[in-house]
C-alpha cells in the first residue's frame, strides 16, 4: 500500500542528532554530536535505593494508572526545588508533569496553533522543538542570535507584522545549540515586547542548573505578571534523561487544554519515575548534587575549549558558554561546513551540522555544534585534535 502522509508530518525530517547518534554503535566513533548529560553524574545508587524501597512498601502506587496532571508529591517537591531562588508559580498558574519537556512543546503548539500559524524561534534553535512546531502545522520564523540573545529589533518587526505570531520559543540559558545566555536586559525587553503585542512565550530551561560560571540570571517566567510565559523545566539533565520527567508551569486556562492533549496522548507520565523523582528531590541535598554536576561540566567544557584553542584554525570562531553542554563552532568561508562534517565522520569524529538547527535547514551555514558532556576526557583530546587536523588539511 502507498500511504499519503498528512501535511503536518510530510515537512518534518528525521532528527539530524538522532541520525548521528546511530553512529555511536560504532565503537571507534568519537561523538561530539549528542545532547546527553554526562552519564558519570547519574545518581544510580540513590535511585536504585529509592526504587527498591517503593517496590517493597507500596508497589501498587506505581503500578496502577495515575493522574494526568501528575503525582502531587512530585509536583510539590519539584516546585519547591524550582522556586528556591525565584518565583516560578503565580496564583493564575497551574502545574503539570509531562513525559520530558519535548512533550510540552508539542502540547503548547497543539493547543495554540492552527495550520500556518507563526511560531517565532531563535535562529539557530533546538531541533526537537522546531520539529514539534512543524509537526503541528506551525510555520517557523527564525530570528538571528546575537552574543547576548535574540535580535530585539527583528523580533519586534515580526511581532508587529500583519500576521501576529502565536508563540515565541526561547532557551535563555546556555542555548542549544549555541551555548549563548540571554542577558537580563534582553529578557526584560523580550517580555515587554511579548506583553505589548500579547504573544505567549515558551521558556525552555533544561540547562539552567548546569551553570558553572558567573551569576544566575532571573528567568523570564519570574518577570511574568500576566500569565504570558509558559515555563518548561526538565529533570533530564540533572537527574536522568531516561526517566522522561519534566514540569510545565503556565496559565491555568492553557494548562486545562494541555491536560486534555495529554489525555489523548499518553494519559499520564510514568508513575514509577514520578515517585522516584519525588523521593530523590525530598531526600537529596540538591545544592550539593548540583555542585558535583557543575564541577564535571566545568572541567569538560574547559578541557574542550583548551584543546580547541590548541588545534583549531585561527580563522575559526567558537562560543565560550557559562554552562550547559554545547559549543558552537563557526568555520571560515574557505571551508565547506557540510563537507567538513562528512570528512570528520570518515575520520571517526561526529559533530552536528549547524543548518539542522535553523528554521530553514537549506539556508547557508558555516557552523556546527559540539557537545562536551558525553565524551570522555580522552576522547575530547583525541577528537578535537582530529577536527583541527582536518581544518588545516
Amino acid at each position: 500500500m502507498k500511504f499519503e502522509f498528512s501535511n503536518r508530518i510530510s515537512g518534518v525530517k528525521a532528527s539530524a542528532v538522532r541520525e548521528i547518534l546511530k553512529l555511536m554503535n560504532d565503537p571507534e566513533i568519537i561523538s561530539f554530536g549528542g545532547g546527553n548529560p554526562a552519564s558519570e553524574t547519574f545518581p544510580v545508587s540513590k535511585l536504585k535505593e529509592i526504587s527498591d524501597d517503593i517496590f517493597d512498601k507500596q508497589p501498587n502506587s506505581i503500578l496502577e494508572y495515575g493522574i494526568t496532571e501528575g503525582n502531587q508529591s512530585f509536583k510539590d517537591a519539584a516546585i519547591k526545588f524550582l522556586s528556591r531562588n525565584e518565583k516560578i508559580v503565580n496564583d493564575y498558574d497551574e502545574v503539570m508533569v509531562t513525559s520530558g519537556s519535548q512533550q510540552i512543546m508539542d502540547f503548547v503548539t497543539k493547543c495554540l496553533c492552527n495550520e500556518g500559524d507563526l511560531v517565532v524561534c531563535e535562529n539557530p534553535s533546538f531541533l526537537g522543538a522546531l520539529n514539534s512546531f512543524k509537526s503541528n502545522g506551525a510555520k517557523l520564523v527564525g530570528i538571528e542570535m546575537e552574543d547576548d540573545g535574540i535580535n530585539l529589533e527583528k523580533l519586534e518587526a515580526v511581532l508587529s507584522g500583519e500576521k501576529k505570531p502565536k508563540l515565541i520559543y526561547l532557551i535563555p540559558n546556555f542555548q542549544n545549540p549555541t551555548g549563548i545566555t540571554t542577558s537580563l536586559a534582553k529578557r526584560k525587553a523580550i517580555y515587554a515586547l511579548a506583553k505589548k503585542y500579547q504573544v505567549a512565550i515558551l521558556e525552555d530551561n533544561p540547562y539552567g542548573d548546569l551553570r558553572f560560571k558567573n551569576e544566575a540570571i532571573p528567568s523570564i517566567k519570574s518577570l511574568d505578571d500576566e500569565g504570558l510565559v509558559i515555563y518548561a523545566a526538565s529533570f533530564s539533565k540533572i537527574i536522568s534523561p531516561g526517566m522522561r520527567v519534566a514540569i510545565m508551569v503556565g496559565h491555568k486556562d492553557l494548562l486545562a487544554k494541555c491536560t486534555i492533549a495529554k489525555q489523548t496522548n499518553d494519559v499520564h507520565t510514568n508513575a514509577w519515575a514520578q515517585s522516584v523523582m519525588a523521593r530523590f528531590l525530598q531526600e537529596t541535598d540538591m545544592d550539593a548534587h548540583l555542585k558535583q554536576l557543575q564541577a564535571v561540566y566545568d572541567r569538560k567544557c574547559h578541557l574542550m575549549l583548551d584543546e580547541i584553542e590548541k588545534h583549531f584554525s585561527k580563522d575559526c570562531k567558537w562560543t565560550k558558554p557559562d554552562g550547559g553542554m554545547f559549543i558552537w563552532v563557526t568555520l571560515p568561508e574557505r571551508i565547506d561546513m557540510l563537507e567538513f562534517v562528512q570528512k570528520a565522520i570518515e575520520r571517526k569524529v561526529a559533530v552536528v551540522p549547524g543548518n539542522a538547527f535553523y528554521d530553514d535547514d537549506s539556508k547557508p551555514c558555516q557552523s556546527f555544534r559540539m557537545n562536551f558532556s558525553m565524551p570522555s576526557d580522552e576522547d575530547i583530546v583525541k577528537g578535537v585534535a582530529i577536527l583541527g587536523e582536518l581544518m588545516h588539511d
